[in-house]
């Protein structure tokens, strides 16, 4: 599957903001039919990081979360400036 077809778009909170600096990471609104290790591959090659893991949640309203963990800490506050979410 076609990464850019994968990770749809990022999903910002204030939960998800406290997350990338408490946790080191980043959540996503990702395809329905994606799977974790899908999400990982195609997070790996849009940022060029290392993944820890990836937990998935499907919310009320249908929309599928994918939280990733990222490997070295701090750089879930690095690739969060590259998306421009701050």
């Amino acid at each position: 599957m076609d990464p850019y077809n994968v990770i749809v778009k990022p999903h910002v909170t204030e939960k998800t903001m406290n997350l990338i600096d408490q946790n080191n990471e980043l959540a996503f609104v990702v395809r329905r039919d994606a799977t974790k290790s899908q999400v990982k591959k195609a997070f790996e090659f849009l940022y060029d990081e290392k993944v820890l893991r990836v937990n998935t949640h499907i919310t009320p309203k249908g929309l599928k979360l994918a939280y990733v963990k990222l490997a070295d800490e701090g750089e879930a506050e690095d690739v969060a400036v590259k998306m421009g979410v701050f």
